[in-house]
C-alpha cells in the first residue's frame, strides 16, 4: 500500500494520462472489432462518437432556427412552457413564419367579434369550453358523457410514462376539468387521483386480460364498477406511431407493480400482437362495442390511424343499417407520437392527421352519420390555431400527448424509447422520476390547458362565434400550390362539415352529465 502511494506521488499526473490513452489505443487497435473508426483512428474515434451522441442537443440549442425543428419547433415548445407557467407567451415585432408557405393556415376573423353577454359562463370563466356533443347520447347509453373540456390528455400508458408523470397529469386534469386517457397499459393507481378517465385498451388487453392473453368481459365490468372515474372506453385499432404493429415492453421494465396492473408476468417481455383476438372483422368489432356498452353502460369508441378506407366504409354502412356503432372515433395522425416505432412506420405508414381525418370523416358525412359520433383529433393539435382548423374540419375534442408531456417538463430529448428520459417523464428509473414535483407539474398541466382554452376561445370569438363547434370549413383557408394559391378548407379537402347542434354554452354548462364535476 505504501509503495503504491509513493508511486503515485513520484509519477507526474500527465504521465498517467499518457498511460491511460495508450491503453485505450491498444484496446481500440488490437482488442475491439466492432468499430472501424476506433480501430483506424484510436482515441480520436471516441471523440467522433461522443460528438454524434450530443448532436441533437447541439442542433436544438445552437444550430436550428426557431421554426426549423421537428416534431415541435422552439417557438411551439416555448409557447407551451410559457403557457404552463402562466408567463408571457406573446411574441413581438410580427410573425417569423413564412405565411406564404405551403399548407400555412389562415383563420378568417369577423368584422365584429362575438361579444360575451353579461352573466355568460365565459364572463365568469374565460377558460370554460365544454364539448358540444355528448358521448353515447345517440345510442342511448346508460351513462352518457359530455367532456367538460375540448382539450384532454391522450392515450399514454403507465409503463411508457413514469408513475410520477401519470399522477401529475391526472391531478392536473382534475384541476382543469379535462379527462385523462389511460393508454393501453391498464388503469393504475396513478390514474385514480380524481380526474375523469377514458379507459383505453389495445391488442394486449392489459387490465382486462385473461391469463392466456384474451379479452375478459368480466374483468372489464368489474373494473368499471369498481372505478367510477372511468367515463368511457376506447378500443385501440391502431396508433399513429406504428399502425398494424404491436408494442413491446422489455422484461427489464416489468416490475411487480406493472405486472399486477397489466396482468402479465414479472421480468418477462410483453409483446402486444399486431391484431386483436377479440374480433377479426368489422361486424365482430361492432358486436364487441355493443357488448361492452351493454355490460358497462358507458360510451364505447375506437381509435385508429387512417390508411385504406374500405373497412371504414363497411363500418359506416353497418352503422347506417343497424343504428348501432361506436359513440366516438379518435383519429390519430400517422406522423407518430409518444409510442416508439421503427422509422419506416413513423415516416411512411398511414396518413398524416389532416389527410387521414378528412378522408375518414367524408365516409361518415356521405352517409349522414356525423351527428351520431363524437370525433376526437390526436396529432400535434395542441395549439389554438391548429385546433380552430381541426374544429372547422369536423372534430369535437382534441387529445394531446407530447404537448401534455412538455407542459410538465419534457424537453424533446427524443429518448423515450431508451428508459433514459432526462426529465423523469418517460422512464421507470426511480432516480430520474424523483425530479418531478407532482403538485407543481399538475398545476402546470392544468394551466397549459386553461391557457390553451382561453386563447382558443379568443380566436373563436374573433371569428364571430360563441363556441368552436360553430367553425365551418369556409372560416379557414390554407395555402395550396402556386396554381391554387390560397383556398378554403372546404375547397382543399372536398367537403363541408354539417352544423353541430348548439344552443349556447349556458345549456352545455347546465347539462347533468357534464364531465369534470
Amino acid at each position: 500500500m505504501a509503495y503504491q502511494i509513493v508511486l503515485l506521488a513520484i509519477i507526474p499526473w500527465w504521465v498517467w494520462i499518457i498511460i491511460f490513452l495508450a491503453l485505450v489505443a491498444i484496446w481500440d487497435i488490437f482488442i475491439q472489432r466492432k468499430h472501424t473508426i476506433k480501430h483506424n483512428y484510436p482515441i480520436v474515434g471516441h471523440l467522433r462518437y461522443w460528438l454524434e451522441s450530443i448532436g441533437p442537443e447541439m442542433r436544438q440549442y445552437f444550430v436550428a432556427n426557431n421554426r426549423e425543428e421537428l416534431p415541435f419547433n422552439r417557438i411551439e415548445r416555448g409557447w407551451i412552457y410559457a403557457s404552463a407557467k402562466k408567463e408571457n407567451n406573446y411574441e413581438g415585432f410580427g410573425t417569423d413564419r413564412d405565411i406564404y408557405a405551403h399548407q400555412h393556415v389562415f383563420i378568417k376573423n369577423s368584422m365584429m367579434a362575438y361579444k360575451v353577454p353579461q352573466g355568460h359562463p365565459n364572463e365568469l370563466d374565460p377558460t370554460f369550453i365544454p364539448c358540444a356533443k355528448v358521448m353515447g347520447a345517440f345510442h342511448k347509453r346508460k351513462r352518457p358523457y359530455r367532456p367538460a373540456s375540448v382539450i384532454n390528455v391522450s392515450a399514454m400508458s403507465f409503463g411508457s410514462l413514469s408513475a410520477a408523470a401519470v399522477e401529475a397529469m391526472n391531478i392536473g386534469v382534475k384541476k382543469c376539468g379535462a379527462y385523462h386517457n389511460t393508454g393501453e397499459g391498464g388503469l393504475s393507481p396513478y390514474h385514480k387521483q380524481g380526474g375523469d378517465v377514458i379507459f383505453h385498451f389495445g391488442t394486449g388487453y392489459f387490465g382486462v386480460r385473461t391469463p392466456d392473453g384474451n379479452f375478459s368481459m368480466e374483468k372489464m365490468k368489474k373494473l368499471v364498477d369498481d372505478n367510477p372515474c372511468i367515463k368511457a372506453i376506447e378500443i385501440k385499432l391502431s396508433q399513429g406511431a406504428k399502425p398494424g404493429k404491436g408494442g413491446v415492453l422489455p422484461g427489464a421494465k416489468i416490475t411487480y407493480e406493472l405486472a399486477e396492473i397489466r396482468g402479465v408476468e414479472v421480468g418477462k417481455d410483453v409483446l402486444s400482437p399486431a391484431t386483436h383476438k377479440a374480433f377479426s372483422s368489422v361486424p365482430e368489432l361492432m358486436e364487441l362495442i355493443e357488448q361492452i356498452a351493454d355490460k358497462t353502460g358507458l360510451p364505447v369508441g375506437i381509435k385508429a390511424a387512417i390508411g385504406k378506407l374500405d373497412q371504414w366504409e363497411e363500418l359506416a354502412n353497418l352503422m347506417l343499417k343497424t343504428g348501432k356503432g361506436p359513440d366516438f372515433i379518435t383519429v390519430d395522425g400517422g406522423e407518430g407520437g409518444t409510442g416508439a416505432a421503427p422509422p419506416s412506420f413513423a415516416d411512411h405508414v398511414s396518413l398524416p392527421w389532416v389527410y387521414g381525418f378528412s378522408s375518414v370523416y367524408k365516409v361518415f358525412l356521405d352517409r349522414k352519420l356525423t351527428d351520431r359520433i363524437l370525433f376526437i383529433g390526436s396529432g400535434k393539435l395542441g395549439f389554438p390555431a391548429k385546433a380552430a382548423m381541426a374544429f372547422a374540419m369536423g372534430i369535437d375534442c382534441i387529445n394531446v400527448a407530447r404537448e401534455a408531456m412538455m407542459s410538465i417538463g419534457c424537453i424533446q430529448a427524443q429518448v423515450c424509447h431508451t428508459n433514459r428520459c432526462p426529465t423523469g417523464i418517460a422512464t421507470q428509473n426511480k432516480w430520474l422520476q424523483n425530479g418531478i414535483d407532482i403538485p407543481l407539474k399538475s398545476d402546470r398541466l392544468a394551466q397549459y390547458f386553461k391557457t390553451f382554452r382561453k386563447e382558443f376561445l379568443e380566436i373563436t370569438h374573433a371569428s364571430g362565434y360563441e363556441h368552436p363547434c360553430q367553425f365551418t370549413m369556409d372560416d379557414v383557408q390554407v395555402n395550396l400550390d402556386d396554381n391554387e394559391l390560397n383556398k378554403s378548407l372546404a375547397y382543399a379537402y372536398g367537403y363541408n362539415k354539417p352544423k353541430v347542434p348548439f344552443n349556447g354554452v349556458q345549456e352545455l354548462k347546465d347539462c347533468s352529465y357534464l364531465g369534470g364535476k
